[in-house]
């Protein structure tokens, strides 16, 4: 029996509902976190969405070749280290060129949170911005989402020693300005 054009659509469409379910369960499941994730390394609620955007995009290339599904929810917190780490290059050649106009980091903090714990998060986040995008991931990493040094650099794709210096040379920097300041 030969279908028809429309059939054929149909089909098409049936079949490409099938192949990205699993995606869509994956995003609602993990699309907070990964947001989450995202907001504490990139600093700019602005940015959230479309960097969220981007990480499943890539996980679409991908999911089909995940070995262990239950390590799905890594797999994604690898992908958006990649992703943010091209954006904050791609935004630190903008500031370069005079094309960035800085952000508003308070939003990143609790709203109970005391007005200079406030004051205080926009400075670290305003010397994140300064540093090497490796440097600022590793540390964000590191000290904000509380990973250990090995999970960082697994996240990075790095050596736990590259994660270490990397950890210590932003934390280095933000002590340095922050005495300074």
């Amino acid at each position: 029996m030969r279908l028809d054009s429309q059939d054929q659509t149909a089909l098409r469409v049936v079949r490409l509902h099938e192949r990205f379910s699993p995606l869509e369960q994956v995003y609602r499941r993990y699309g907070r976190y990964v947001a989450a994730v995202i907001l504490r390394l990139e600093g700019r609620q602005a940015e959230v969405e479309d960097l969220v955007q981007e990480v499943f995009l890539e996980a679409t290339r991908g999911i089909a070749r995940l070995a262990q599904p239950e390590a799905v929810k890594g797999w994604l917190a690898t992908i958006a280290v990649r992703v943010v780490r091209r954006h904050l290059r791609r935004r630190r050649l903008r500031a370069f060129l005079g094309r960035d106009g800085g952000a508003d980091y308070t939003n990143l903090v609790d709203p109970s949170a005391s007005p200079m714990d406030r004051l205080i998060l926009n400075a670290v986040y305003r010397v994140l911005d300064e540093i090497p995008a490796d440097d600022r991931i590793a540390f964000c990493m590191h000290v904000v989402e509380g990973e250990t040094v090995e999970a960082v650099a697994r996240l990075c794709g790095c050596s736990c020693a590259t994660a270490k210096r990397r950890i210590a040379r932003a934390q280095r920097v933000i002590e340095e300005r922050m005495d300074h300041d």
